[in-house]
C-alpha cells in the first residue's frame, strides 16, 4: 500500500465532522500528536481503545509510504481529579498521599504498568514520548505568550485563560458543539473559583499551596502547570506550530481539546491542528465502565480473568481483535460472550494464516488468462476491499470482513475444496501479499506468544479437529485424512474413539 495508490486516504475530522481527504502540511512527513495517560494507575481498557485505534493509524500512514513522527505524552502533573472546574487533588499527588510515597514513584511505576499493557497488545510505542514535568520551562514560555497577546491573566500566582476576551475575537466550543452559557459553573464556594473573571477560564498555571510537593519556580512565584497547557507547549515542540493529526478519546473533547484549540489560537493566532481524531468508550455489559459501578476492569484482570465480571481470562491478542471488530468512532461493549465469540474469530484467522504459509506460489497457474475466473474475481475484490476500506477513514471492520473472505479461499485451497489451477501466481501472490500486509503489518495482529508448533495452540488444533469432523460428517474423507496427515507430520497425533477426538503433541 503506497501514497499513490488507487484509494485515497480519508479521514473523519471531528471539527468538520465530516470525512476528509487526509493532505499532509508537508508531505511526505506527517505529525501525530495523541493525548496520552495519566500515570496514577494501572492500564484499563479505555487506555487500551485509544492506544490501538492510534496504532492502526500510525501503521496505516507508515504502509502508504509517509514519514510519521509520533509523539504520546505522559500526564505526570497538573490533572486535578475534577477536570471541568479544576478543582480536587492533583490525581498523582492524591495517589501518592495515600501509598506514603514519592509522586515520581507513583509516576516511574504506572509508567512501566502502562508500557507493559500497550506492548502485550502489540501497539508500537511512540517515535516520542515526551512528560509535562520533562517540560516546564515550555509551558511557562508558552503562558507568557498567551499573556502577552492579551488572552490570560494573573491572579495570586494563578495564570488563567481570559475565555471573555477570547470569545471577543475567536469561537469557542466548536469541536466539541457546547456553549458555555448552557454549562453548569461549578459550586459557588469551591476554592480558586471567585478569583477567575469568569466561572469558565481555565488555569494555565497554578499556584502551589504549602503542601504541594510538586512546584517549580515561575514568574509568578512557585506552582504546577495547568492540565491543557502541556499538550500545546509539546505537541507544538515536537511537531510545529500547526501539524496534521491529533488524536484521543472521545472524553478529551471538552474541555481538554476546546482549551488546546484555545490556547494555540491565543499564541500564535491560528488553528493548531488539521484534523481531529476521536475514539469512541468501552462499555461493560452496556453499562459505562466505572469504578463505584464495580465494573472498572484494568488489562491485567482481562488478562488472567481475576474480575467478578470476568468468566476467563483472554489473551491480548483477542482483545485487540474485539476492538478491531468495531469501527474506532463506534462504542465497544465488553462482555464474556463477545470476548468469547471474539477469541473463535482471531483463532480461524491465524489458523488460516497458518495454512497460508504452507501454500506454494508454485502450485499455482504459471500463466495468467485473459479473462478472470469467479474464484480469480472474488479474490481480486477481496484484496480490493481490504485496501479500500482501511484507508476509509481506518475501517478495520469492514477489513477484517473482507480478510475473512480470503481466509475462507485459503482454507478451500489447502484442503482441496478449491483446485488451485483456477487461480493464477501472480493473484495468489497479491492475495498472500495483502493479507499479511493488513492482519500483521496495519491490524498489528500476531500469534499468540504461547503457540504451539507452527503457532497453533490448543484451541486452533481443536478448531482443525471441529473442521475434520464436519468433513467426516459430509463423507468428505479426502479432507479428513488430509487434515489428520497434515497435523502428524508437525507432531500432532489425533486419537479417535467413542469419547470423540483427543490430540497429542510430541514435544
Amino acid at each position: 500500500m503506497t501514497e499513490s495508490g488507487d484509494t485515497p486516504l480519508t479521514i473523519y475530522n471531528s471539527l468538520s465532522r465530516k470525512k476528509e481527504v487526509f493532505e499532509p502540511i508537508k508531505p511526505p512527513f506527517v505529525g501525530l500528536y495523541v493525548c496520552g495517560p495519566t500515570v496514577y494507575g494501572d492500564p484499563h481498557l479505555g487506555h487500551a481503545r485509544a492506544a490501538v485505534t492510534f496504532d492502526v493509524i500510525y501503521r496505516t500512514l507508515k504502509a502508504r509510504g509517509y514519514k510519521v513522527r509520533y509523539v504520546r505524552n505522559i500526564t505526570d502533573v497538573g490533572h486535578l481529579e475534577l477536570e471541568e472546574t479544576e478543582q480536587g487533588e492533583d490525581k498523582i499527588l492524591k495517589k501518592a498521599r495515600l501509598e506514603q510515597v514519592e509522586p515520581m514513584e507513583i509516576v516511574q511505576r504506572y509508567t512501566i504498568s502502562y508500557h507493559k499493557g500497550m506492548d502485550a497488545m502489540n501497539c508500537l510505542r511512540p517515535d516520542i514520548e515526551p512528560t509535562a514535568s520533562g517540560h516546564i520551562i515550555e509551558q511557562i514560555e508558552l503562558a507568557k505568550k498567551i499573556m502577552h497577546n492579551g488572552y490570560a491573566y494573573e491572579v495570586n500566582g494563578n495564570i488563567y485563560f481570559d475565555l471573555e476576551k477570547y470569545r471577543e475575537d475567536e469561537p469557542y466550543g466548536e469541536l466539541s458543539g457546547k456553549v458555555l452559557e448552557d454549562l453548569q459553573s461549578g459550586s459557588r464556594d469551591t476554592a480558586g473559583m471567585e478569583e477567575k473573571k469568569s466561572p469558565h477560564d481555565f488555569a494555565l498555571w497554578k499556584r502551589a499551596g504549602e503542601s504541594h510537593i510538586m512546584r517549580w519556580n515561575s514568574p509568578w512565584g512557585e506552582g504546577y502547570p495547568g492540565w491543557h497547557l502541556e499538550c500545546t507547549a509539546m505537541s507544538t515542540k515536537y511537531l510545529g506550530e500547526k501539524f496534521d493529526i491529533h488524536g484521543g478519546g472521545l472524553d478529551l473533547q471538552f474541555p481538554h481539546h476546546e482549551a488546546e484549540i484555545a490556547q494555540c489560537k491565543g499564541a500564535y493566532g491560528h488553528e493548531p491542528v488539521r484534523y481531529w481524531v476521536h475514539n469512541n468508550m468501552i462499555t461493560i455489559d452496556g453499562a459505562k465502565m466505572s469504578k463505584s459501578a464495580g465494573n472498572f476492569i484494568n488489562l491485567e484482570q482481562v488478562f488472567t480473568g481475576d474480575h467478578d465480571k470476568m468468566d476467563r481470562g483472554y489473551s491480548p491478542m483477542v482483545v485487540r481483535f474485539l476492538m478491531l471488530q468495531s469501527h474506532y468512532r463506534s462504542k465497544i461493549d465488553f462482555s464474556n460472550e463477545a470476548l468469547g465469540s471474539a477469541e473463535k474469530g482471531y483463532q480461524r484467522l491465524m489458523s488460516a494464516m497458518s495454512l497460508l504459509e504452507k501454500l506454494s506460489v508454485k502450485e499455482f497457474r504459471a500463466e495468467e488468462g485473459e479473462a478472470l475466473t469467479d474464484v480469480e474475481k472474488e479474490i481480486q475484490d477481496a484484496c480490493s476491499r481490504c485496501e479500500s476500506t482501511i484507508n476509509d477513514d481506518f475501517n478495520t471492520a469492514q477489513t477484517l470482513a473482507a480478510v475473512f473472505e480470503l481466509t475462507a479461499k485459503v482454507n478451500a485451497l489447502y484442503n482441496g475444496q478449491l483446485e488451485k489451477s483456477q487461480i493464477s501466481a501472480a493473484l495468489f501472490e497479491r492475495m498472500n501479499l495483502t493479507m499479511k500486509e493488513i492482519v500483521y503489518d496495519i491490524l498489528g495482529l500476531k500469534a499468540d506468544s504461547g503457540d504451539d508448533k507452527d503457532g497453533l495452540t490448543d484451541e486452533l488444533i481443536q478448531l482443525l479437529i471441529d473442521i475434520r469432523l464436519e468433513a467426516r460428517e459430509k463423507k468428505d474423507f479426502a479432507t479428513s485424512d488430509k487434515i489428520r496427515d497434515d497435523l502428524n507430520q508437525i507432531g500432532v497425533r489425533l486419537k479417535d474413539d467413542k469419547s470423540g477426538t483427543n490430540f497429542e503433541i510430541d514435544r
